[in-house]
């Protein structure tokens, strides 16, 4: 059994148009991270209480989730989700993911071991 939540929350929480903006930057030589401040937003804007009571509404209240991602977990558990296990969701890095994935890894706090 498991259940796919897709919360609408383009480049971390910034929109779309705010998203493209921060490619531009990141074509300028700004990692996601930078490029994100530059704008005036936090690194992540997501906040993730909406998946919460969506699993709670269907009686959810402990899972097994895969994320690399710790704000994600965090931020379950806040509204009262119980993590019982985490998968890594990772591939191997190549040289058009690795500077992005390092930024996530050293600057997000991202649980990814490839990178």
């Amino acid at each position: 059994e498991g259940m796919i939540i897709y919360l609408r929350q383009e480049g971390r929480g910034i929109g779309l148009v705010n998203k493209i903006r921060a490619y531009k930057l990141q074509e300028d030589g700004y990692d996601t991270v930078e490029a994100n401040h530059k704008l005036g937003f936090a690194s992540d804007l997501r906040d993730f209480k909406a998946a919460a009571d969506i699993m709670k509404y269907f009686g959810i209240n402990n899972i097994r989730i895969l994320t690399n991602n710790p704000l994600k977990m965090k931020d379950l558990e806040k509204y009262g989700i119980r993590i019982f296990k985490r998968e890594n969701i990772e591939i191997p890095a190549h040289c058009g993911t690795l500077s992005y994935l390092k930024t996530k890894k050293e600057k997000m706090n991202h649980f990814l071991e490839k990178v």
